[in-house]
């Protein structure tokens, strides 16, 4: 079982990058004479693609010790995928070298990895065609529950971008498969987007594994204060089913650590007061709380937040004024887990979430939502990954189509 936030250390890569510089020499000795070593040349690179794939791998785990919270997750298990693509057709590329070794050179390694991206987008196409209708019913029927914010129809907007783009890329590799000139530029063009795009599918594919991680997991239960985040209230003042069902969650793991441990902890009912509602979902909350037995004692209000940064900004301050050593969970709604954590970093409050269950099509559109988070709040990471990309595809295809 993984155990979240146990080391203080965050995990680092400089082991990549200094596998990467020795690979780069090993491959440069192999082809200085200008002989073909296409055997040696393809075992060497699928043994730097393993190590990565370990390093990436220790690196996720050891990122779930430090802060689950955190879109290096999402990185991290993102990166392994797109990895794990480019070691197959290596393997690949391995076994066809030496079942033809005297038809299967550098050249044709070089044509397979350039083409890999494609290849493998292709491929993928009906998982993506399946999960993008998925995504579009459940963002359906999430705007007929919720209404429509633009936060709800992420989704389908992304549903469409998804099979636009697979459409617009087979259709480009149509076109340039009908030219005679195969020309470079074109070629350049199609493997570099088609790389961004499997990138983009496995960032998504890594939103979506961070989302269930976190809200899987069971914090140990030594917990001395307890959060519950806010949502809507009914008319009368009285939790909605779905606060109603992180209240219940909350009493659930209080009871649990009270009889396994003999624990008491305080209960932090964070959340403010809406314009159409009576009172705070904070009081709301402790209401409820003191229907089940909690003592008033045993509950404090943080009625000022209107979000979910703020539920933890304010709910810090409370806990600190009363013990600023003491140790943090937080209850919320299952698909709210892996966000509810990424602001109680933020506000530097080490914290572990526990998730509700809830309807199913709530997922989805959260998984959306840490994907998009990850584009745009990483802007600058991205502009490194794309430009990585656009170097080594570039090498590539000059190597490919040079004479």
């Amino acid at each position: 079982m993984l155990k979240f936030d146990t080391r203080n250390k965050k995990p680092a890569l400089y082991n990549i990058l200094a596998i990467s510089v020795v690979t780069v020499i090993i491959l440069a000795l192999l082809l200085k004479d200008g002989e073909t070593h296409s055997l040696g040349v393809s075992l060497v690179f699928s043994v730097y693609i393993v190590i990565s794939l370990v390093i990436l791998a220790m690196a996720f785990v050891g990122q779930i010790h430090y802060n689950p919270y955190s879109y290096n997750t999402i990185y991290y298990m993102g990166f392994m995928l797109f990895l794990l693509f480019v070691l197959i057709t290596q393997l690949y590329l391995t076994v066809q070298i030496i079942r033809y070794p005297d038809t299967f050179g550098t050249k044709q390694i070089l044509f397979a990895l350039l083409n890999s991206a494609k290849n493998y987008l292709f491929l993928t196409f009906p998982f993506l065609l399946v999960f993008s209708i998925a995504l579009c019913v459940s963002n359906i029927s999430l705007i007929r529950h919720e209404g429509r914010r633009l936060v709800n129809i992420l989704g389908i907007i992304l549903s469409f971008l998804i099979v636009a783009g697979a459409l617009c890329l087979f259709g480009f590799d149509y076109y340039i498969a009908g030219r005679e000139d195969r020309h470079m530029v074109l070629n350049l063009c199609l493997n570099l987007c088609s790389a961004m795009y499997l990138y983009f599918e496995c960032m998504l594919i890594g939103a979506i594994v961070a989302d269930i991680i976190a809200a899987r997991y069971e914090p140990e239960r030594d917990k001395d204060f307890l959060i519950i985040l806010g949502c809507g209230i009914r008319k009368d003042g009285t939790p909605t089913p779905l606060l109603k069902g992180r209240v219940d969650c909350a009493l659930s793991f209080y009871r649990k650590q009270k009889q396994e441990t003999g624990k008491d902890l305080i209960f932090v009912t964070s959340g403010g007061q809406g314009p159409n509602e009576v009172i705070s979902e904070s009081a709301s909350m402790k209401a409820y709380l003191m229907e089940q037995g909690i003592p008033e004692k045993k509950i404090i209000e943080e009625d000022r937040s209107t979000s979910t940064f703020e539920n933890m900004k304010f709910s810090k301050e409370k806990i600190w004024a009363v013990n600023p050593e003491g140790k943090v969970a937080f209850a919320t709604t299952n698909y709210h887990v892996f966000r509810g954590g990424l602001y109680a970093r933020r506000v530097k409050m080490r914290a572990v979430g526990m998730g509700a269950r809830t309807r199913w099509y709530f997922w989805p559109n959260a998984s959306v939502r840490e994907f998009v988070g990850l584009l745009t709040e990483h802007r600058g990471k991205q502009i490194l990954v794309f430009g990585g990309m656009l170097a080594i595809y570039t090498v590539l295809t000059f190597l490919c189509f040079a004479r």
